[in-house]
């Protein structure tokens, strides 16, 4: 790009900095999309490792979005679930130098702002030294960044530390401001067991905050808007609630004619499918249930005689074998397309809060399988605040204890009766959040509101600069 000094210092340029992860990256991308439609002469550059660039360098994007790699100086993301603590570790300390060379060397133009994801403490240190604002994303629920900002009310009232989850799991926590009364076992896992590996960063995350431009929340404000609300008296610093950050704005385009032979073979077996009696099922992109736990999982759905559309990455092959012929397993596909086509019925979720937010825009109802971090949360409220889905649960909470084959066969028979009353009223009320999410992307609904005013301010830095 060869610009001029007047028209360099007038372009609004903003850098985008997510966690290399689908759960943090593909958000982000759907909010610079999003702020590209609000003011299409935005330049945003979205930063990647160089591994990164490989997964998604070849993705459809604006012509105004580019872009720009660092060295693959973190480990590798293939495997990374074997240890994501010491994965993010790494991500955390060991990228900062690369950042702090791309944007004194080599951008085309300087930086006006910067999006960054609320784990990436350093920066907000590395913009404020350069005179960059920092807009710090939050890519989990609303109602998570609550429990980790008012910890210290944990602590208080004698929640933190736990000694075993198994014996105070029951205990409630109903003091956090905004949040609805919640078990301590339905608290992000990092407050307990090994999950404590991380908590340390999950404060330092929210501690930045207050130093920041501003915190996007990746959450639909009528979803929830008390915490929204409690969170806005008690956070130093403006919020954007900006959610969902899903591809919703792709949903209405056709497939094209460049799209993979895979994506067409999979919408041709959905429309063969009756109305609502598929499920779908997939465990997320980094951490899985035990390969037992699969096997018990295929082999429930092989007994169930249910319809399902199988997710199954790596393991697509073995699943196959065993699942029988009621489905289809494939180790990827355009999961929120899928999802809001008219044959598929259900969502079995690990409930990470971007497939969350996916299934509420889609009306879908779920069941939970929660593995690690805000799952549970999540589904905590998609069974009890939200009443649009079920839990799968374990009997044992410390124990690896397997779900079994005859129970998941019977509870997945129960979820996909279109004729049972709980069945109709939980579909009902997923419905009823979808025209939710709908009502709140259209023009001058709560969510483009805020990516309205969030794109005006950034506008604003530009023409100060």
């Amino acid at each position: 790009m060869d610009l001029g000094s007047s028209e360099r210092t007038r372009i609004c340029h903003v850098v985008a900095l997510p966690i290399p992860g689908r759960g943090h990256i593909n958000p982000m991308m759907n909010l610079c999309k999003s702020l590209i439609v609000k003011n299409p002469d935005l330049f945003i550059t979205f930063v990647v490792t160089e591994e990164w660039f490989g997964f998604i360098g070849g993705e459809p994007k604006p012509e105004n979005l580019k872009f720009s790699t660092i060295p693959n100086v973190i480990p590798t993301e293939i495997g990374r679930g074997k240890d994501s603590p010491g994965h993010y570790e790494e991500v955390l300390k060991k990228m900062k130098a690369s950042v702090e060379e791309l944007l004194d060397r080599r951008l085309v133009l300087p930086a006006t702002t910067m999006i960054a994801d609320t784990y990436f403490t350093w920066a907000v240190e590395i913009g404020r030294k350069r005179n960059i604002k920092v807009a710090s994303l939050w890519t989990m629920s609303a109602m998570v960044y609550s429990v980790f900002h008012h910890f210290d009310l944990l602590v208080q009232h004698h929640h933190f530390p736990i000694d075993s989850i198994a014996e105070r799991g029951d205990e409630h926590v109903d003091y956090i401001p905004g949040v609805p009364s919640t078990r301590i076992a339905d608290l992000p896992t990092c407050l307990y067991g090994k999950g404590l590996a991380v908590l340390d960063r999950a404060l330092e995350a929210i501690s930045w905050v207050s130093k920041a431009h501003c915190l996007l929340l990746a959450s639909v404000y009528e979803l929830e808007t008390q915490v929204i609300e409690a969170l806005k008296q008690h956070v130093a610093v403006p919020i954007y609630h900006i959610g969902p950050t899903i591809p919703y704005f792709k949903i209405h385009e056709k497939l094209s004619p460049q799209s993979s032979i895979d994506t067409a073979h999979h919408f041709k077996w959905l429309d063969l499918q009756p109305k609502a009696s598929v499920l779908y099922v997939s465990q997320g992109s980094i951490h899985s249930v035990s390969s037992a736990q699969m096997d018990e999982i295929a082999a429930g759905l092989r007994q169930s005689g249910v319809r399902f559309f199988w997710v199954a990455r790596a393991e697509s092959s073995h699943i196959k074998e065993i699942s029988g012929d009621m489905g289809l397993v494939v180790p990827w596909c355009d999961q929120l397309r899928v999802l809001c086509h008219p044959s598929v019925g259900g969502f079995w979720s690990h409930c990470g809060w971007n497939s969350t937010s996916e299934a509420v825009f889609a009306g879908l109802p779920m069941l939970s399988f929660p593995i690690y971090w805000d799952q549970v949360s999540n589904t905590k409220m998609v069974a009890e605040d939200w009443k649009i889905g079920w839990r799968v649960i374990k009997k044992d909470l410390d124990a690896e204890s397997l779900v079994g084959r005859e129970e998941i066969a019977v509870l997945v028979q129960r979820f996909m009766d279109l004729e049972s009353s709980e069945g109709k009223e939980m579909r009902s009320k997923a419905k009823e959040l979808r025209q939710i999410c709908l009502q709140a992307i259209q023009r001058g609904g709560s969510t483009d509101s805020n990516i309205d005013a969030f794109a005006c301010d950034i506008s604003s830095s530009c023409q100060r600069n």
